[in-house]
């Protein structure tokens, strides 16, 4: 537990000054570049200082000057800031459409570009954040995701969410799967400490590209199929 609370008082004592001086210096700017890179130096940090060494390989799988959608397998609450860092450039993420009514937090993650999902199914709410996600990858930003929607206990990947692949063949973005190895051992799934020091391994795997398949069901097959081969050459 001490491991994961100096990780949070990381995130807490720099984050909050950060966000304080960067939010207005980027509104006034109208630049969120350097309010993300000081997130991710942080974030790099805290991980740090709860005994988490991240590995990162596959980088020469990413296409340069494109903008891409990220797809992850997710294990752990360590996902997010053990793979979001790792992406070159900058990439918004999905997230509740609740948490950008947090005061400062939810400026922030506005600026940043993230993409809100309200909680229901309507039809319209999910048009527009398809929209919405398309403009920021014009805008040249990348997409992280997680197709799972939540996290798996056993490593196995769970069925896939349609919304990612729906938003790759309507945009042409690249999907770059990605697999996170070594997290749910130190934070799994139903806890949120850190049990154990270790090593996260985030490998990029190489680029699917939508215009090669028929449908966004047959890419969906495609960009899993990557993944699964993956966690099975690991496993084997």
């Amino acid at each position: 537990m001490f491991a994961a609370l100096k990780m949070v008082f990381v995130f807490i004592a720099l984050g909050a000054p950060a966000a304080i001086v960067g939010i207005p210096l980027s509104a006034i700017r109208g630049d969120f570049t350097v309010m993300y890179r000081w997130a991710m130096y942080i974030i790099k940090a805290g991980v740090k200082a709860g005994g988490i060494t991240v590995k990162v390989v596959g980088l020469e799988n990413i296409p340069a000057g494109e903008s891409c959608i990220f797809v992850s397998n997710h294990r752990s609450n360590l996902d997010p800031p053990v793979v979001i860092p790792a992406i070159p450039g900058m990439a918004s993420v999905f997230l509740k459409k609740s948490l950008m009514k947090i005061p400062l937090l939810g400026t922030a993650m506005r600026m940043a570009k993230y993409i809100p999902v309200s909680r229901g199914h309507e039809k319209e709410e999910a048009r527009k954040s398809v929209e919405y996600a398309a403009q920021v990858l014009r805008d040249g930003l990348h997409i992280m995701m997680f197709p799972e929607g939540t996290r798996s206990i056993d490593g196995k990947l769970l069925p896939f969410k349609k919304g990612g692949f729906y938003l790759a063949a309507e945009t042409g973005a690249p999907m770059v799967p990605v697999v996170i190895r070594g997290t749910a051992e130190m934070m799994p799934k139903g806890t949120l400490k850190v049990l154990k020091a270790g090593t996260a391994v985030v490998e990029f795997l190489p680029a699917v590209r939508p215009g090669d398949y028929a449908s966004k069901e047959e890419l969906m097959e495609a960009v899993r199929g990557e993944m699964e081969r993956a966690l099975a050459v690991v496993s084997a």
